[in-house]
């Protein structure tokens, strides 16, 4: 006798493809993740750079840490909503294509959807906080100096 297996040896190797697959995707999903964290920060804080004489200005002029936070913060939840918009339309579309990596759940699982995107605006607000948080610490004199 050769080739004995015990069930469970039979039962991994069978799902041995999908669960590559699925690790795969999971790390590229990371990956993404990480990128997009990294890229909104540098945008953010270039516009923060960018926007260092008007910050120093409407804090000279006695604009508030927390005017000046929540106007940043505005204008990156802008941009992170016309990005759900478009990930969430682009997920939605792609969902044929990945619908035969996806065990128990379905390719339109609306708990799924709301959930990544809830993650997104999650980290990505946070990533607009960090260079926000940094503006309202600009010492106005500097800041007009700047340039």
């Amino acid at each position: 006798m050769f080739g004995v297996k015990s069930m469970d040896e039979y039962l991994s190797a069978s799902v041995a493809a999908p669960r590559f697959n699925t690790t795969l995707l999971s790390i590229f999903a990371g990956v993404a993740l990480v990128l997009t964290i990294v890229g909104l920060y540098g945008v953010m804080s270039y516009s923060v750079v960018q926007r260092t004489n008007e910050i120093g200005i409407r804090l000279a002029l006695g604009a508030q840490s927390r005017d000046v936070l929540l106007m940043i913060i505005k204008q990156g939840s802008k941009l992170i909503i016309v990005g759900l918009v478009i990930g969430l339309g682009g997920a939605f579309a792609a969902t044929r294509v990945i619908a035969s990596l996806l065990f128990g759940v379905t390719t339109k699982d609306p708990f799924t959807f709301v959930a990544a995107a809830v993650l997104l605006a999650i980290v990505a607000l946070l990533a607009c906080y960090v260079p926000a948080w940094r503006a309202t610490k600009v010492d106005p004199m500097e800041a007009l100096r700047c340039e």
